[in-house]
């Protein structure tokens, strides 16, 4: 009966770990994600707090050979960490090739060790540890499983790599910080007129995403295809670089982005120059000092470096900060007053068109047409006459501090209102940036709705001396339903950022 106990304490562990799945299938499938939401979940509230005390008391039961912790573990991990979905509202599990596979392999990891317990007289040691650790079970499964997904991901950057040059264009890769996707968007626009351009969709900007990009989507007669690359360490976008081949390379910006992963801005700036490896060109952003000695380094080699800026009028491409004026290679870029660009992306999406040789006075034609990014400070009029200011797609100091100036650039709103849950993967620097930007917002909203539990003590600290009044809410849909309670025509409301309910 004990022996029985124990064997289904490990089996309701097992059902309960589609939680924990479903992290890891959010997170990239990186190895220690499941682990470190886990922890973040288990102290996110004083119910969860408790709750693990009491799985903590479970396991030491369990290992102390008491069948009754094992049934106990498994039931507090069947019930907390309180608020972590089974099913997912923003963010539900898709039972990919990929999960299928690691599920797997986290169901036999559980039953081996299991049986093994049985056979050896440590069953109710094991089937306590099963249910206390299955988020570090899931992160084993992960690392058993990435050299099977790194040598399939290789058959198709194989057949992707083949498609580049059967198909030859001339290929652009971008990255950065932050700045990658609307960068690529002005780039595909600025081009398009003059060459057949195809940009890779969405946020495919990993190898696998490239690959599937190129593979689905590259077609014979395509002159340039510009490719987003993205990173969260060392030798990702070198690995990149060394099957796409770029010949002109984007950097954007260097930011705190990804710095719980990479440690300091000087291992981001490091990490995002492998883009250069084969490039001809380099187009970046020097008003970063980083990446202007890394523009330097660069020429010194034999590159040819295009030098962008916001603050400096002498750099090969300007672009005034609010749009107002444009100038290539000092002379003055014609055209009217771009509204609504992000005025350093759009300087490094103009060095492209010109290291393209698109002729000034066609960039000037085409920048009247200019795109919006989706989600980054898209303005629009609901049909009860409010103003929706859409920057869910942001998680930066700098875009939080360009949004919260375009809310105040709403005329005639009487209440204006910041709805977020914060910026994360910020590292040591994610409590005081939020701590700011809550300062900011409080200074420049009448209202500021607080979202989620992850950002929340920075949030409210930032807030506490500004003049807004300050919201706690649960979910991003009770903040929707607040602003339709309490907001009228002429009002305007600011959405900046948006976390999948993963995060607690």
């Amino acid at each position: 009966m004990q022996s029985l106990a124990c064997i289904l304490a490990a089996a309701a562990a097992l059902g309960g770990s589609a939680r924990w799945l479903r992290i890891a299938q959010r997170e990239h499938y990186i190895t220690g994600s499941v682990t470190r939401f886990a922890i973040r979940w288990w102290i996110s509230r004083p119910l969860n707090v408790v709750l693990l005390i009491l799985l903590l008391g479970a396991l030491a039961a369990g290992l102390s050979g008491l069948w009754e912790g094992a049934v106990a573990a498994a039931v507090i991990g069947l019930a907390g960490p309180v608020g972590l979905s089974y099913r997912g509202r923003s963010a539900k599990l898709a039972w990919t090739r990929r999960l299928r596979l690691v599920a797997a392999v986290t169901a036999l990891v559980t039953v081996a060790l299991t049986g093994a317990a049985a056979a050896g007289g440590v069953l109710p040691q094991v089937s306590a540890a099963v249910a206390a650790l299955m988020p570090v079970l899931a992160d084993a499964a992960l690392a058993a499983t990435a050299p099977v997904e790194k040598r399939l991901g290789g058959r198709f950057v194989r057949q992707a790599t083949a498609k580049l040059r059967q198909v030859a264009p001339r290929v652009i890769a971008i990255t950065g910080s932050y700045g990658k996707t609307s960068t690529k968007l002005y780039v595909g626009h600025l081009l398009r007129e003059k060459y057949v351009t195809q940009t890779s969709p969405a946020s495919f900007n990993n190898s696998a995403g490239l690959s599937r990009a190129i593979n689905e989507r590259l077609a014979p007669g395509t002159e340039v295809f510009v490719a987003e690359m993205g990173t969260y360490g060392r030798g990702e976008i070198r690995s990149m670089c060394a099957w796409i081949r770029p010949e002109i390379s984007v950097i954007t910006a260097i930011g705190p982005v990804h710095l719980e992963r990479m440690r300091t801005l000087d291992n981001i700036a490091l990490f995002k120059s492998e883009i250069l490896d084969t490039a001809q060109v380099a187009v970046l952003n020097t008003d970063d000092p980083r990446l202007a000695a890394i523009g330097v380094a660069f020429r010194d080699g034999g590159g040819k470096l295009i030098q962008c800026s916001t603050s400096d009028p002498a750099a090969d491409v300007y672009v005034a900060p609010d749009g107002a004026s444009i100038s290539v290679n000092g002379h003055a870029l014609g055209g009217t007053k771009l509204l609504g660009a992000f005025p350093a992306n759009l300087a490094c999406a103009i060095g492209v068109a010109i290291a393209l040789e698109i002729p000034e006075t066609d960039i000037a034609e085409r920048l009247a047409t200019l795109p919006r990014p989706p989600h980054r400070q898209t303005i629009q009029k609901s049909e009860t006459g409010l103003h929706v200011i859409d920057d869910t797609y942001n998680s930066n100091p700098q875009g939080c501090e360009g949004a919260i100036s375009t809310l105040t650039s709403v005329g005639g709103a009487h209440r204006t209102v910041i709805v977020t849950p914060g910026m994360v993967e910020l590292g040591s620097t994610q409590f005081a940036a939020n701590e700011e930007f809550a300062r900011q917002a409080a200074a420049a909203a009448t209202d500021l709705l607080v979202v989620g539990r992850t950002n929340r003590r920075s949030l409210l600290r930032g807030a506490s001396g500004g003049g807004a009044a300050v919201q706690v809410l649960a979910h991003r849909e009770d903040a929707v339903s607040w602003i339709r309670a309490n907001l009228q025509a002429g009002d305007a409301v600011l959405y900046e950022n948006d976390l999948p309910d993963h995060y607690p």
